[in-house]
């Protein structure tokens, strides 16, 4: 942030290689409040599967509709990429493609395999769909080896209605519990979005629901409201509230907590390995 020059030259650097390679990022579809800091240190989190959602979650800024056709080189775009900004953590996500057979959890692993087997001592983070709770897609993206399975629960099962169509929390807790119970090793990660209408109980609830399935890290940050046809904001937390709910998950026995109004799932990813 001193250098805002560099920040700004970074930043647009990282975004005309992704445009070149024809490549998508979470942080620029979901319009991240970090993208800046993210791309001018030169890190990304990369969405594959294209760009357009098969659910019609009412807090995403992503595009809802008919997705077009897998693309097969995708992931050796995403392994240029990758050698060309020297990233040694790399967060992979996606659209939910419920149009799939296996929701592209070959997909998935295709990437993390190709990653895995070009860059020595690379590390991978997915954060993975539901694939509408089938645990022999989530092995298959397990069984390619990435250092963190990633899976958000997003909010408190009272607001799914109104906020995760199409989702269940309950198998959001199983997806994790799987993962966990499939490759113990696997490091476990979610997060909590605050600002729906949640009461503090029924984060706490969440917070204990995730440790209950051995979840090992969790990012809680704030929403922020997209646009007048998305979920509104009821509220705004303090950085006082923020902290309090961090040395309470960490009191649970999380082992890496990241809280605050502009956190997110992937922010600083790498930091919650390395603690």
């Amino acid at each position: 942030m001193n250098k805002p020059r560099l920040l700004l030259s970074e930043t647009h650097t990282v975004k005309k290689l992704l445009r070149d390679l024809k490549l998508n990022t979470v942080c620029e579809e979901s319009r991240c409040p970090n993208i800046s800091e993210c791309f001018g240190a030169g890190t990304a989190t990369f969405m594959i599967l294209g760009e357009i959602c098969t659910r019609g979650c009412s807090f995403c800024n992503v595009s809802k509709g008919k997705p077009k056709g897998l693309d097969e080189q995708e992931p050796y775009r995403l392994l240029d990429a990758v050698k060309k900004l020297g990233l040694k953590y790399v967060v992979i996500t996606s659209v939910t493609r419920d149009d799939l057979p296996d929701g592209g959890a070959d997909h998935f692993a295709k990437c993390v395999s190709i990653l895995k087997e070009s860059i020595k001592d690379i590390k991978v983070e997915v954060l993975v769909p539901d694939f509408k709770g089938s645990q022999k897609a989530l092995k298959k993206v397990l069984s390619s080896g990435p250092d963190v399975l990633n899976h958000n629960v997003e909010t408190v099962p009272r607001l799914y209605g109104a906020v995760r169509k199409g989702a269940s929390y309950e198998r959001s807790l199983y997806i994790l519990k799987s993962s966990k119970e499939l490759f113990p090793h696997i490091w476990t990660k979610s997060a909590i979005i605050l600002g729906f209408g949640e009461t503090k109980q029924e984060v706490i609830s969440v917070m204990q629901d995730l440790r209950n399935v051995r979840c090992d890290f969790l990012t809680i940050g704030q929403y922020y409201q997209p646009s007048l046809k998305h979920h509104p904001t009821v509220k705004y937390y303090t950085y006082e509230e923020f902290e309090e709910l961090r040395q309470l998950a960490l009191s649970m026995g999380f082992k890496y907590v990241a809280s605050g109004p502009n956190v997110r799932s992937s922010y600083k990813a790498f930091e919650s390995i390395s603690t």
